[in-house]
């Protein structure tokens, strides 16, 4: 990961800086359902703010395909915003760029804050347009980018402007870049990382990256049933990519070259079926009925994953170990969760995770504010996992 200025490295008091930040939260009846990433931000502004800087927010929100949909206006985020900063006015601006644009940067005294309209009613936007980029730069004398979670995304907001402005990571950014740095660059060994999820088609890079920088690799979800197959497990009706075998022994011997050890279940909670109340039970991994779908991790598989947590010093987590959204079946990742966030609070693992399922599986265990480190960052933090390099963090390198 490229080095990176932050809001250290520069002197904002009178400027006019320009943050992008990720606002695509969810909204339902015109307001914010989740004060997440509004709440992440916060401090961000307010430091900017209380340094004297003239604060211009830009966000993308949901996909408007380059065209004015009212039903994705930012408007609804600029009192949200508000909230945050402890009733701070935040200005309104009907549009990125232009003449109400502006006018509403225009409008502003030091310390204070304006909202920008959604940058995708511009088509330009996601084509990293150098016209538009130039367009958003003149409103600012400074870029502050604190949206980790679109860094994977070359657009003109994330990747061209950076080249136009003199530039630095906000405090969410950096606080992001610092953790997972770590976590895989320099981290305190041995690291563990915890792959789960349906597909091994949807995370193959993901595990080929792995496998050379990890000293033991967790592979749970459907994605273990893959793996068992393909060492000639019969998984029953489990979801499986039997037409992957050949990829995962690829994997498996791709480890072991690279000392690298894969963990895999020993022991699974199996159903007839997909559905809460439907009759489960524990096996061992070599005795699913052909009936019967695996669901969960097992007891034992609990336990020894516990036992090899507690021989680490770092833990990297991307998708649940089981089925978690129904119950029973929430149980094994839900457990092994808690003694992650158990050793993180000794200060005995430092331990990041992200994904969306990932953070709502955390969430359900009560557990998402007792990791060293959670990502809301999605795509962004997936590709971070899979080694390559994001195009809004390569913008920020100093």
């Amino acid at each position: 990961m490229p080095g990176f200025k932050t809001i250290d490295d520069v002197a904002v008091a009178g400027k006019r800086v320009i943050l992008r930040a990720d606002l695509n939260v969810p909204m339902r009846d015109g307001k914010v359902g989740d004060m997440t990433r509004v709440e992440r931000l916060a401090p961000t502004i307010r430091e900017l703010a209380e340094k004297g800087a003239k604060v211009v927010v830009i966000s993308h929100f949901d996909r408007p395909k380059g065209k004015v949909v009212p039903s994705m206006s930012l408007g609804p985020l600029a009192p949200a915003l508000s909230k945050v900063l402890g009733g701070k006015r935040v200005a309104f601006a009907e549009d990125c760029v232009g003449g109400k644009a502006q006018a509403a940067v225009a409008g502003l005294k030091n310390g204070e804050v304006a909202l920008l309209e959604n940058l995708r009613f511009h088509a330009e936007e996601e084509a990293n347009d150098q016209g538009f980029a130039k367009e958003l730069a003149s409103l600012g004398d400074l870029y502050v980018n604190d949206a980790f979670s679109c860094a994977h995304r070359a657009h003109a907001s994330t990747a061209a402007i950076a080249k136009l402005l003199p530039s630095a990571a906000g405090r969410l950014m950096q606080e992001e870049l610092e953790a997972l740095g770590k976590a895989l660059e320099k981290p305190a060994r041995p690291v563990m990382a915890v792959v789960g999820g349906a597909k091994i088609s949807t995370k193959l890079d993901l595990l080929g990256n792995l496998v050379a920088k990890v000293d033991k690799l967790v592979i749970g979800g459907g994605m273990a049933n893959t793996f068992l197959n393909a060492q000639g497990v019969n998984v029953g009706k489990s979801l499986c990519e039997k037409d992957l075998a050949d990829t995962a022994r690829k994997i498996l011997d791709t480890a072991k070259r690279k000392n690298c050890q894969v963990i895999l279940p020993v022991d699974a909670v199996v159903a007839p079926e997909f559905k809460e109340g439907s009759p489960s039970r524990a096996v061992d991994i070599n005795s699913v009925p052909a009936d019967q779908m695996i669901l969960d991790i097992g007891p034992k598989s609990i336990a020894a994953l516990d036992a090899a947590i507690d021989g680490c010093k770092t833990l990297v987590w991307n998708g649940p170990l089981g089925a978690f959204e129904v119950k029973p079946f929430d149980a094994g990742t839900t457990a092994v969760a808690r003694h992650v966030a158990q050793r993180s609070q000794e200060k005995q693992l430092l331990s990041v995770a992200g994904g969306g399922d990932t953070v709502a599986a955390l969430r359900h265990a009560g557990v998402g504010e007792k990791f060293s480190y959670v990502s809301t960052a999605g795509g962004a933090f997936l590709e971070w996992l899979e080694g390559k390099e994001l195009p809004g963090v390569k913008a920020l390198a100093s």
